[in-house]
C-alpha cells in the first residue's frame, strides 16, 4: 500500500470519529438540557467540550480500561439513552460502553442491555431543587459559582442565587466581580457569559440572575426579600470554622443549612465518598467539607486501611502556594509564610494527617503530617509512607487503587494515572479529587513499606468534592451510574 493510500485512509478515519463526536456532542447537550441526564467518560465531563477533547478522552479511557472503548461505542450508547426516557441522572457511558464489550452484547440487543442496566433510575425520588447562597467569592467560592451555573441545566438540583460580599455593591465592585468570574489565570475562561444588572445589584451568569449582597455579618440579611428560601449557605471565607460561627448564618432568614469549605470544629467534617452516609441530614445543619488534602488522601487511605491496614505513616504534602501568604517577604502570624510566595519553597504545617480520622475513625493516632509550600500557583501532591499488616508488591497494590477508581464507592474521588510524563500542571481541572501516579508507586522487598503518589487539584478537584457534598446534603442527588 503506498504512503498516499494510507495517508488518505488515516485521513477518513479520523474524519468518521470527528463526525462520530459532533453527533456525540449533540446527544449529549440534548440529554442535558432536555432531559436533566448528564453524560460522563469514566468520570471526565463532556457537557460543552469540543471534538478533539472527547476523542482525546476515548484514547485516554481505552489504556485506562484496558478495553478498545471507541468514540463509535459511545455513541452507540448515548444514542440508545435518548429513547429510554430516563428521569434526571448522572451517567457513565464509559462505563456502559465497557461493560457492553465485555459482555459481547449485539448492537440490536443495546437497547434492552441498558433498560437492565439503568432499572433502579426510575426508583428514585424526584428530586425538590435548592437555593444556593455563596458566602465569600474567592478562589473556591468562584469555581463553585462557575459549576453550578454551568450545571444549572434544566434547574432541577441546584439553584445559585446569591453572593455576599464584604465590600460595598456598586457599579465598580460588580465590574470587578464579573471580571474575576469571567477570567481566571490558571482554569481560563468561563466558558459562558456575565453581565451585570446595576440596578437590582445582580451578575447576570448564562442569563440566570444571581444577587450580590453585602454583609459584614451573616445574620444580617433576609434571603426571602430576594424571593430565596429553604437554602444552603456555602461559607468560602474561612472566617467562620465553628460550630458557634457557623449557626449565625442559620439566623438570616431563608436559609437551611450551612457548609463551611475548611475544616471545622464541633461539626461533621466529611470527605464526600467515605463518610457522608454516616450523618442524618435531616437532624444536622452545619457541615464541613474538611481540607482539599485531606479530600486528596482520604479515598486512597481508605482503600489501603481497608485492603492491607495501615500501621502508621506519614503525610508530607507538596502544596501550591495560596492567598494566605505573602507574595514578597512581609510580616505573617505563621512562621516562614511570610516569605514570598512564589519564589521560595516553604515548610509549613498542616493538620490532614489528623484530620483525616475524623473521616476514617480508625487512623486516629497512626498519622504524621507536614506540608512544603512550592512555588506553582495551583497543583499539589501528597506522598503518602505507609507501613501496612498484610505485605503486597507493586503490581497488586496499583491493581487495588485501579479497581477502586474504575468500580465501586470511590470512582468519582480517584482517578488512576498511567502517564509517565504526568507533571503537575497536567492535573490542573480534573475532577477527581486524588490523582493515584501509579508509575511512581513504590514498595519495600519485605512488603510492607509502600510510597503512593496522590496529586490533587488543590481548587478544582476539591470544589468538585463541595458540589457532591453539597448535592448530598440538599438531597438533590440524581440516580448515578458508574
Amino acid at each position: 500500500m503506498s504512503s498516499k493510500v494510507l495517508f488518505e485512509q488515516e485521513i477518513s478515519s479520523y474524519t468518521k470519529k470527528t463526525e462520530a463526536a459532533k453527533t456525540f456532542i449533540n446527544i449529549i447537550s440534548r440529554l442535558w438540557y432536555e432531559q436533566a441526564i448528564e453524560l460522563v467518560l469514566f468520570r471526565n465531563q463532556l457537557i460543552d467540550r469540543q471534538n478533539s477533547h472527547i476523542l482525546n478522552l476515548h484514547h485516554e479511557a481505552a489504556v485506562f480500561a484496558e478495553n478498545n472503548i471507541s468514540i463509535f461505542d459511545s455513541l452507540a450508547v448515548a444514542d440508545t439513552l435518548q429513547d429510554l426516557r430516563l428521569p434526571p441522572s448522572r451517567i457513565d457511558v464509559g462505563t456502559l460502553a465497557m461493560e457492553m464489550k465485555n459482555e459481547g452484547i449485539a448492537p440490536t440487543d443495546l437497547h434492552d442491555f441498558l433498560i437492565r442496566k439503568l432499572c433502579k433510575a426510575h426508583q428514585t425520588k424526584e428530586i425538590t431543587p435548592r437555593d444556593v447562597i455563596l458566602y465569600g467569592f474567592g478562589r473556591i467560592g468562584r469555581l463553585l459559582a462557575r459549576e453550578l451555573i454551568a450545571k444549572a441545566g434544566s434547574g432541577r438540583q441546584l439553584r445559585l442565587r446569591a453572593i455576599v460580599t464584604r465590600d460595598q455593591v456598586n457599579e465598580t465592585t460588580l465590574r470587578k466581580r464579573a471580571a474575576l468570574l469571567q477570567h481566571d489565570s490558571i482554569h481560563g475562561d468561563f466558558e459562558g457569559t456575565v453581565e451585570i444588572d446595576i440596578t437590582n445589584k445582580a451578575l447576570v451568569i448564562n442569563g440566570l440572575t444571581v444577587y450580590i449582597l453585602s454583609a459584614q455579618a451573616p445574620e444580617e440579611i433576609d434571603y426571602t426579600a430576594y424571593q430565596i428560601s429553604n437554602a444552603l449557605v456555602i461559607d468560602n471565607t474561612g472566617a467562620f470554622r465553628n460550630a458557634e460561627e457557623l449557626s449565625r448564618h442559620l439566623k438570616s432568614k431563608g436559609t437551611a443549612n450551612v457548609l463551611l469549605t475548611a475544616p471545622g470544629k464541633a461539626v461533621p467534617n466529611i470527605v464526600y465518598g467515605i463518610n457522608q452516609d454516616e450523618i442524618d441530614v435531616s437532624k444536622t445543619a452545619i457541615y464541613s467539607a474538611a481540607s482539599c488534602t485531606t479530600n486528596a488522601i482520604a479515598p486512597v487511605l481508605h482503600i489501603i486501611e481497608n485492603k492491607l491496614g495501615i500501621i502508621k505513616g506519614h503525610i508530607e504534602t507538596i502544596h501550591a502556594y495560596t492567598n494566605d501568604q505573602n507574595l514578597v517577604d512581609n510580616m505573617h502570624k505563621k512562621f516562614r509564610r511570610g516569605r514570598a510566595a512564589a519564589l521560595n519553597m516553604v515548610i509549613t504545617e498542616t493538620g490532614a494527617g489528623s484530620a483525616v480520622a475524623k473521616a476514617i475513625p480508625s487512623l486516629a493516632g497512626k498519622l504524621t503530617s507536614n506540608a512544603i509550600r512550592v512555588p506553582v500557583p495551583n497543583g499539589s501532591l501528597a506522598i503518602l509512607h505507609l507501613e501496612t499488616r498484610q505485605t503486597t508488591d507493586v503490581e497488586t497494590l496499583n491493581k487495588l487503587i485501579k479497581t477502586a477508581a474504575l468500580k465501586g464507592d470511590l470512582v468519582e474521588q480517584i482517578k488512576y494515572a498511567v502517564n509517565e510524563e504526568l507533571v503537575s500542571s497536567d492535573i490542573v481541572g480534573t475532577s477527581s479529587c486524588s490523582i493515584v501516579d501509579a508509575p511512581a508507586t513504590i514498595v519495600s522487598a519485605d512488603g510492607h513499606s509502600i510510597v503512593l503518589y496522590v496529586w490533587y487539584d488543590n481548587e478544582y478537584g476539591y470544589a468538585q468534592q463541595v458540589m457532591r457534598l453539597s448535592r448530598h446534603i440538599a438531597g438533590v442527588r440524581r440516580f448515578v451510574y458508574y
